[in-house]
């Protein structure tokens, strides 16, 4: 039988410990105790008690920065997705450790702080990502891009959140479908939004200058509109 890396021996002798006497009340002694390992031993794995909780928000927003970089213009969205699912992905595998560090940071003040420090920090990767990919630095864009971020990671945040309950079978699949749900709210620049299922595909609007008067001219800029729109899906 293979040994437990130590690394893993210290996650969880810290996360008993914390469970036994909270998160204030044990030191890195007593985890490294625990674990059966000296003082030296645990700041090798670990820079700190907090680095037990949460050791891969650097490594996770590598990962994102890696798949954002690959993209291209046209493919900018799909690789926002890919990185979100890459995130998801890395709390699943987890599985028990995951839940665990739910539990643990949705009692401990501190560890809430450092989380919402941590997501604030995807969320600005994401929006730098999405105000290059938009293109002209207007303030319409940067706030475009800001609902846009947000939007992400609240999306991935509901899914995560719900697989740690126990409330999804298969985040994966829930995951692929908020983002889509996410990325119609926010079509590509020079595209317009997809007509609502059995809509009439908007409404044409027609202006010109002309001497007539108004109540002559209705008739025909009502014939005129529902040809045009008549027309739209040919």
């Amino acid at each position: 039988m293979s040994k437990t890396p130590t690394r893993i021996r210290l996650a969880d002798a810290a996360f008993a410990l914390f469970d036994e006497r909270g998160y204030e009340q044990t030191t890195v002694d007593d985890i490294a105790e625990r674990a059966g390992v000296g003082r030296t031993t645990f700041f090798r794995n670990y820079r700190s008690k907090e680095a037990v909780v949460f050791p891969d928000h650097d490594r996770l927003l590598e990962l994102i920065r890696d798949r954002l970089a690959t993209s291209s213009h046209r493919t900018a969205l799909a690789a926002v997705s890919d990185a979100v699912r890459l995130v998801l992905l890395h709390y699943v595998e987890e599985g028990g450790l995951a839940r665990r560090r739910y539990a643990l940071t949705s009692r401990v003040a501190v560890l809430r702080d450092r989380e919402i420090a941590s997501v604030a920090r995807y969320q600005r990767l994401f929006r730098e990502f999405i105000a290059e990919w938009m293109g002209a630095p207007t303030a319409s864009a940067s706030l475009r891009a800001e609902l846009m971020a947000a939007s992400v990671v609240a999306a991935h945040n509901h899914v995560l959140r719900r697989w740690l309950r126990g409330e999804s079978a298969d985040p994966v699949a829930e995951i692929d479908e908020a983002m889509r749900e996410v990325l119609d709210l926010f079509p590509a620049p020079g595209t317009h939004p997809r007509p609502a299922e059995g809509g009439d595909g908007g409404t044409t609007v027609v202006a010109f200058r002309t001497g007539q008067d108004l109540d002559a001219l209705l008739p025909s800029l009502r014939r005129l509109v529902e040809g045009t729109a008549g027309t739209e899906g040919d």
